[in-house]
């Protein structure tokens, strides 16, 4: 991979990765389109993932620091409760990347078909969320502490686990699913973000140890200079993204990302 090409598909991970868009669908678009070797590109895609998630706790540092001093107390308060519930909507992900590990990466070598029908069902949620959801009427948890119940938090544990798939998107199908069970968007946006932490630390602290015993090599065929210009440019543009991505879920309708996913769907059943 060369160094222009890392740059440039570091930005597209950090635009992509807090918008309901699917990062890695566009990385593995962007990869086709400026030609970017096969080799090693799971690795490269952990480490801008693991550039995105630093973003948010720059980004999260006051609330995630406020939660850390609270949790620490002992004691079940708000700060316990959040955490907890945030443990809890790990479990439906830990165990897809314990159980299907394998199969998850092979979905990376995938055909770009596969992406297009990821966006599709994207697109579907975000329009349902948008639409059939006010139709509903879900009763908001407004009496649940921090917004959000214990059982809501695992139905959007779900939506995380099945978005592993590229093409489906994480923060959409997390922040879709929690607006359609009633979670409100102003408490959904913060959580959607703050979930992702566990399992992305998780996976490149894993990566690393089985590195350092000489288990696996890591970043074979992309080289260290393209690791860390990707990592840098994903970790920017990620601040900047993460910032507006909380704004337009408190304010924005997501059937305009919906019909993104949509275009960028049929370009690639066109195109591929």
């Amino acid at each position: 991979m060369d160094w222009w090409q890392a740059i440039l598909l570091g930005i597209v991970q950090g635009l992509t990765e807090f918008l309901p868009v699917s990062s890695s669908g566009h990385l593995l678009i962007f990869k086709e389109l400026l030609g970017a070797d096969a080799e090693g590109f799971l690795d490269f895609t952990v480490t801008v993932h693991f550039a995105t998630v630093l973003a948010t706790l720059v980004v999260f540092w006051s609330a995630i620091w406020k939660l850390l001093k609270g949790f620490f107390q002992f004691k079940y308060n708000d700060e316990t409760d959040y955490i907890c519930k945030i443990l809890v909507s790990c479990i439906p992900v830990a165990l897809v990347g314990f159980l299907f590990k394998d199969q998850v990466e092979a979905l990376f070598s995938g055909e770009l078909w596969q992406v297009g029908v990821g966006l599709c069902i994207t697109a579907c949620l975000l329009l349902f969320s948008d639409n059939a959801g006010k139709r509903f009427k879900v009763p908001a948890a407004k009496d649940q502490r921090n917004g959000i119940s214990y059982w809501q938090a695992f139905v959007v544990g779900l939506a995380q686990a099945f978005a592993v798939t590229p093409g489906v998107s994480r923060s959409g199908s997390t922040i879709a699913t929690g607006l359609l069970t009633g979670v409100k968007r102003e408490s959904m946006a913060q959580f959607s973000f703050l979930m992702v932490l566990i399992p992305i630390i998780g996976e490149q602290s894993l990566d690393l140890l089985k590195v350092a015993t000489g288990h696996e090599t890591f970043g074979g065929g992309v080289g260290s200079l393209a690791l860390c210009l990707g990592f840098v440019a994903a970790f920017i543009s990620g601040l900047f993204a993460c910032k507006w991505m909380i704004a337009i879920v408190k304010k924005a309708k997501l059937s305009w990302f919906a019909l993104y996913c949509l275009l960028v769907a049929v370009l690639i059943f066109i195109f591929a």
